[in-house]
């Protein structure tokens, strides 16, 4: 995309999401089927591997079908599939225009597979219990990424948590080290949330960070964070809850305390507008109950294919990914994807052919 899609607004009504209702298309796979090929290959997006783990293992189950998926960050998944070195690619920051272009396969398609929280985690000894959780501001965060606030008892983070006048320490800034889709969601929201950020950093899945220490991943951040005395980093939700780290609050765009939960994330995509391609961000939404660091996480996979066993057994995962996954999302603390994400994902997903014709099998492209 050629400049930054946010999508700003308040709309009345909250989108529906997939695992409040029976989704239509959930249950058609029942097992795996004569001439899909056995075993599939992806790489990307670590944003979502936690989710992807379970959906692979439980697909596996289902269907036999083996998928080997290697969460290498999104910008080794785009470099993946455009080399054509995979079977699908994963990214949490969509395709620019100059990357879909260079593509070696043809035309490359997005398909939203959930939505999450990109969340502040941190590791400050010395605060109790009751005040544990530390709140922020769009201009705290973006002056601790520029280098601009140093220490915990910087008098502007103070004003929001009283506690931190005691904490008389540097913070250690911590940032991911490879090309990431959740550093372009964290960088997308400081570049809206900051002048000074978008002049002199800007978002994308890497950028040149003014300060900090770098680790590979969202779990190397958060080991990094979890090791690291008064450290400051940020993730994906589940990985903050899975190393067992705090999540701070944050302030959205309507001046709203917010802790990351599956409503929350959903608020950010009410009322959105979906582009055809499904390539938008939704960081800073003015909703007032949003959590205002979300974004999708995509699978990318080509609209032309041309093994017919692996187009087979890719877009059968796919299509179990868009119906019968979303069941498995908000356990995982992943988000399930608006009904009219999934059917416009469905559309793009039928749009995929193999020597002309649907690779899709007949039951599920005549659904």
């Amino acid at each position: 995309m050629k400049k930054l899609a946010v999508i700003l607004g308040l709309v009345a009504l909250v989108a529906v999401s997939a695992i409040a209702q029976k989704l239509p298309g959930a249950g058609l796979i029942k097992g795996g089927i004569a001439g899909e090929a056995k075993s599939l290959t992806g790489a990307g997006a670590t944003f979502p591997a936690v989710l992807y783990t379970k959906w692979f293992s439980e697909y596996a189950k289902l269907t036999g079908v083996q998928v080997n998926y290697q969460g290498i960050g999104s910008g080794g998944g785009i470099k993946s599939i455009n080399d054509m070195t995979v079977d699908f690619g994963a990214s949490d920051a969509p395709m620019k225009d100059d990357q879909l272009a260079a593509a070696k396969g043809g035309k490359l398609l997005h398909l939203p597979m959930t939505m999450g929280a990109v969340v502040p985690t941190y590791n400050v000894p010395g605060l109790s219990t009751s005040k544990k959780v530390l709140r922020f501001t769009a201009e705290t965060l973006s002056a601790i990424y520029l280098g601009d606030i140093t220490k915990w008892n910087d008098p502007k983070l103070v004003a929001d948590n009283p506690e931190l006048a005691k904490i008389n320490r540097y913070i250690v800034v911590v940032h991911r080290s490879d090309g990431s889709g959740t550093t372009n969601i964290w960088t997308s929201y400081l570049t809206v949330v900051s002048d000074r950020w978008a002049k002199s950093v800007g978002y994308g899945t890497s950028v040149q960070w003014p300060v900090g220490l770098g680790g590979k991943g969202n779990e190397g951040v958060a080991g990094n964070v979890k090791q690291t005395q008064y450290s400051l980093g940020y993730v994906e939700e589940a990985y903050a809850v899975q190393n067992k780290l705090p999540v701070g609050q944050v302030k959205n765009a309507a001046g709203k305390w917010m802790e990351p939960s599956a409503k929350a994330v959903s608020m950010a995509a009410s009322g959105v507008t979906l582009p055809e391609d499904l390539r938008v961000m939704m960081v800073n939404s003015a909703n007032p109950e949003a959590w205002p660091i979300s974004g999708f996480t995509w699978i990318l996979v080509y609209q032309q294919q041309g093994d017919p066993a692996k187009a087979t057994a890719l877009t059968r995962l796919l299509w179990w990914n868009l119906h019968d996954g979303q069941a498995y999302a908000e356990s995982l603390l992943y988000v399930p994807l608006p009904v009219d994400a999934i059917k416009k994902a469905t559309g793009l997903l039928k749009s995929i052919t193999v020597n002309g014709a649907p690779a899709l099998p007949q039951d599920l492209a005549n659904y």
